[in-house]
C-alpha cells in the first residue's frame, strides 16, 4: 500500500513538498505501529525533532482556566463545591471543561443539549452566541468545540463545520479533538481537499492527539485516495448524503439539486454502457457475421416474453434504454408494484450492469418514491 501511495503523490503534485514527507511519515508510524494510549492522561514522551506546533492545553492549566471563568458568573460555594467533583473525576479534558460550562451558564447548558437531543430540529445556522466574540474567549471556543462534537455525533455536518470554522484550534483546550471531528464532516460532505488539510494538521501539528484520532485520520486520507470523480462510488457517496439530509429534514433545494445529479449521472452511464454495447454488436466481415448472418441475427437472439432471469452480473440481452423519465414512472409507482414486479423492473433498468451496481439504482429509486409519496 505504502509504495503505491508515495507513488501516486509524486505523479500527482510532480514531486514531495516538505509537508508532504511529513505527513507521510506521521501517517507511516501510525498505520505500521497501531499502538493505543494505555492511559490517555499520560502523555508519551517527545524528543526535540517532534513535527507537531500545536499542544493541547494541560489538565492543570484547563483547570486553573476553567475555575476562573466559574467564579466569575457563579462565585458561590455550591458551585464551587459542584466544580471541584468535576474536575476529580477521569472524565476527558473536553468533557471537564464543558461540564463546568454547564454549570455556570444555563444558556450554554440549553445550547448543548439542544445539540445533542437527536429527536430535537437540526439548527439551520450556527447560533449567534458562539460567534459573539465580546464573550471571553475560553468560554466561547470551547463551548463552540463542545457544540460543533455533539453535532457531528447526530451527522449535522454542515452547521458543524460552520461552527469549527467560527473558532481557532489553538484556543480550544483540546486541538486533536477540533481536526478529528472537522474532518468527519468534511470527509462526509466530501470536501477531499478540506478534510486532507485537516487531517495533515491533526497528523502532523497536533503533538499530542490520541492514536485513536491519528488513526481513524490516516484511513479516512487513504480511502479518499480511492476516490473516482463521477463513479459508482461517487453516486453512492451522494446517495448516503441525500438521504442523511432526508433524515434530518432537509428536503430543500440542495437535496433536490444533488437529487438531480445523480440521476443525471445514472444516466450518463447508462448511454456509456449503450454505445458500449453498440461498438460490440458490430461483427467484423463488412458487417456479416460468421455463417452470413446479420449483426443481432441468429438463435437466441430473439427477446423471450418469460421474466428474465436474475444472474450475477446481468446479462447483455435486452435494449437497456433507460433514462431519467423511465426512472422517476417506475419509482412513483414502486410502493404499489407487487415483490416480482419490482425485481423485474430493476432487472430492466440495470440489464447491462453488475450485479453488485444494481443496489445503487435500487436504492435511488425507493427514495424518489419516498419523495414522490409525501
Amino acid at each position: 500500500m505504502y509504495p503505491f501511495t508515495l507513488r501516486h503523490h509524486l505523479d500527482c503534485k510532480g514531486g514531495m513538498t516538505v509537508r508532504m514527507i511529513r505527513w507521510m511519515t506521521a501517517a507511516l508510524v501510525v498505520l505500521v505501529s497501531g499502538t493505543a494510549l494505555a492511559d490517555t492522561d499520560k502523555k508519551p514522551v517527545r524528543d526535540g525533532s517532534s513535527f507537531g506546533s500545536i499542544r493541547g492545553m494541560s489538565a492543570a492549566e484547563a483547570r486553573t482556566q476553567a475555575e476562573t471563568w466559574l467564579k466569575s458568573v457563579k462565585p458561590d460555594a455550591v458551585n464551587q463545591e459542584a466544580f471541584k467533583s468535576i474536575w476529580e473525576s477521569d472524565r476527558p479534558l473536553i468533557d471537564k471543561v464543558t461540564a463546568t460550562l454547564i454549570l455556570g451558564d444555563a444558556t450554554a447548558a440549553r445550547l448543548l443539549d439542544e445539540a445533542r437531543d437527536i429527536d430535537a430540529p437540526a439548527p439551520i445556522q450556527v447560533p449567534e452566541l458562539l460567534k459573539d466574540k465580546s464573550k471571553q474567549p475560553f468560554y466561547r471556543n470551547n463551548l463552540a468545540l463542545a457544540y460543533g462534537k455533539y453535532l457531528t455525533g447526530r451527522k449535522v455536518y454542515e452547521e458543524a463545520l460552520d461552527t469549527f470554522n467560527a473558532i481557532r484550534p489553538e484556543e480550544v483546550v483540546d486541538p486533536a479533538s477540533y481536526f478529528f471531528h472537522k474532518a468527519v464532516c468534511e470527509h462526509a460532505l466530501m470536501l477531499k481537499e478540506r478534510a486532507d488539510l485537516s487531517i495533515d494538521r491533526l497528523l502532523v501539528d497536533v503533538v499530542d492527539a490520541p492514536e485513536r484520532y491519528r488513526m481513524v485520520g490516516a484511513l479516512m486520507h487513504f480511502d479518499m485516495m480511492t476516490w473516482q470523480d463521477k463513479d459508482l462510488g461517487w453516486i453512492a457517496r451522494k446517495m448516503n448524503n441525500i438521504q442523511r439530509r432526508l433524515d434530518l429534514q432537509r428536503g430543500g433545494k440542495e437535496t433536490q439539486k444533488q437529487q438531480k445529479e445523480v440521476l443525471v449521472r445514472l444516466d450518463e452511464m447508462i448511454k456509456e454502457m449503450e454505445n458500449q454495447q453498440k461498438s460490440q454488436g458490430n461483427c467484423p466481415n463488412g458487417g456479416s457475421c460468421p455463417g452470413g448472418q446479420q449483426p443481432g441475427s441468429g438463435p437466441g437472439t430473439e427477446r423471450s416474453s418469460a421474466p428474465q432471469q436474475d444472474t450475477q452480473g446481468g446479462t447483455a440481452n435486452g435494449t437497456g434504454q433507460v433514462d431519467q423519465k423511465k426512472v422517476k414512472e417506475i419509482a412513483e409507482v414502486w410502493g404499489k408494484l407487487p415483490e416480482k414486479e419490482r425485481a423485474q423492473a430493476i432487472r430492466d433498468l440495470t440489464r447491462n450492469m453488475p450485479a453488485k451496481d444494481r443496489a445503487v439504482v435500487e436504492a435511488y429509486i425507493k427514495e424518489l418514491q419516498k419523495r414522490s409519496s409525501k
